[in-house]
C-alpha cells in the first residue's frame, strides 16, 4: 500500500480549509484516510498551519510520501529537508 501525506479539503464554497491527512494513494481526495496530523487555513491572515510534528516525522520515517503542497508546508515549518529525503530514495 502506497501511503501519501496530502490535503483534504473542508470548509464552505470559496472558503477552503484543509486538513493534513495520511491516506492510501488510491483513495479519493476527500475520501478515506488513515490519520489526521494537522490542518492548514490559507484564508486567515497570516496563514494558519498546525502540524503534529511528532506524528508527521514518524510517517515520513515509515516511507509516506508528502504531496508537493504538503512538502512546501513541511519545509516552511522546518519539518522536511528535501535533500535528505531525496538521498534516501536512491
Amino acid at each position: 500500500m502506497a501511503v501519501r501525506i496530502r490535503l483534504r479539503r473542508m470548509g464552505a464554497k470559496k472558503r477552503p480549509f484543509y486538513r493534513i491527512v495520511v491516506a492510501d494513494s488510491k483513495s479519493p481526495r476527500d475520501g478515506r484516510f488513515i490519520e489526521e496530523i494537522g490542518y492548514y487555513n490559507p484564508i486567515s491572515q497570516p496563514k494558519e498551519i498546525k502540524i503534529n510534528q511528532e506524528r508527521a516525522a514518524e510517517w515520513l520515517k515509515k516511507g509516506a510520501k508528502p504531496s508537493d503542497t504538503v512538502k512546501a508546508l513541511f519545509k516552511s515549518e522546518g519539518l522536511y529537508d528535501g535533500a535528505e529525503a531525496e538521498s534516501s530514495e536512491e
